[in-house]
């Protein structure tokens, strides 16, 4: 996990520069261009209003977004091509293009030239990142079997962009108003996840996730709700022992360190009573034990949020939705909140930042003195 320090550092080695204008540069990636990416990209966009919020950049191809709109009933939006990032100006929808060949647009469909301009597009806005030309990144959804290649072979963003920037260890965390949830364990299967839990592992997700509360959410002293990975948390050990020899240890680690860590709580209990309001964020075990009820009570304006990297990064809690592609039927909710809270968590990061140093000029003690890892 990366925070000001290791940024100033990355900053010196010309690894990552901070852009320093007056208005937030947000890059935001096509996705897959045969599903609702665009769509939902375009939708966010077309109020006149929301562009004096911030400098949209979009990483894709001016064609194929013509393509796009013309499905949609929003056939003015009109689009401002630049050759890079630093280029765009606040009130346009800003286009740069990553290739200017005519490209077959197959809507619903799963192909290889989809998944390759999809890699392509995060490829331009990584590199962006690194050089300043944008400020944060919102990621439109990709199929994460398409996009497979030699130069992409991570399960999907989360773990591509903790790869890209040299992260040991990052959280996918879904956002929606106060819910929080964040993943121990991501994209893989199921079978695997038992033996892919170890103490170190969850005291890792945890201490980013306490983290990322405090600087990128403004919660001072955060309350984490750990969930079990077995039925009943294992009923002693009757269903499972991973509770008491794994995930318990972790969070008495937790606790020591001085992490307000909860648990663990058997996950149908703890969403069915309702005891998840009492908490600021909530790690589940694995991928749909988390996702099913968060998506459940986010109604489709949920967002992801990958906490522990160094710049901010925010996706719609969506997938490419390939049955609505073309039909000007998806809801740009998740993406339009999506793009607000990466907004929000910048600005948070950098009160953070300037409230680390006091007016005498002395450092405030820093969490990671005792968040360190074994």
């Amino acid at each position: 996990m990366l925070y000001e320090d290791d940024i100033h550092e990355l900053e010196n080695d010309g690894n990552l520069n901070i852009h320093q204008g007056p208005e937030i540069r947000i890059g935001i990636t096509q996705g897959d261009i045969n599903g609702i990416g665009y769509e939902v990209i375009l939708k966010a966009l077309q109020m006149p209003e929301t562009l004096e919020l911030f400098v949209p950049v979009i990483y894709g191809s001016s064609k194929i977004a013509s393509y796009h709109r013309k499905t949609l009933s929003i056939p003015d939006l009109a689009f401002h091509h630049v050759r890079k990032a630093s280029q765009a100006i606040l009130k346009k929808v800003n286009i740069v293009n990553i290739i200017d060949q005519e490209i077959k647009v197959e809507l619903g469909k799963a192909t290889e030239i989809a998944g390759e301009l999809a890699a392509l597009a995060l490829e331009h806005a990584t590199n962006d990142l690194i050089e300043g030309g944008i400020d944060v990144l919102v990621t439109a959804p990709i199929n994460k079997k398409n996009i497979q290649s030699e130069t992409f072979n991570a399960p999907g963003h989360t773990e591509y962009l903790a790869t890209r920037f040299h992260v040991a260890d990052s959280l996918m965390l879904m956002v929606h108003d106060q819910l929080k949830v964040g993943l121990i364990t991501g994209h893989m299967p199921i079978k695997d996840v038992s033996k892919t839990l170890t103490i170190d592992k969850i005291l890792s997700k945890i201490r980013i996730m306490n983290e990322s509360l405090i600087m990128d959410f403004g919660i001072l002293t955060p309350k984490i709700a750990v969930l079990g990975l077995n039925p009943h948390s294992g009923d002693n050990g009757l269903l499972g022992n991973e509770e008491q020899e794994i995930i318990t240890p972790a969070i008495k680690k937790a606790m020591e360190e001085g992490i307000l860590a909860f648990g663990p709580f058997p996950a149908d209990g703890f969403f069915g009573s309702a005891n998840f309001i009492k908490f600021d964020g909530i790690l589940a075990m694995y991928h749909d034990q988390g996702l099913t009820p968060f998506k459940l009570l986010a109604q489709g304006e949920g967002v992801n949020f990958t906490a522990g990297l160094p710049f901010v990064r925010t996706s719609p809690a969506h997938g490419t939705a390939y049955e609505l592609a073309g039909k000007d039927s998806a809801s740009e909710s998740s993406m339009l909140k999506s793009i607000f809270l990466a907004c929000d968590i910048y600005r948070k990061r950098k009160e953070f930042y300037e409230l680390k140093t006091n007016p005498l000029g002395t450092q405030i003690s820093d969490t990671r003195d005792t968040q360190s890892e074994d």
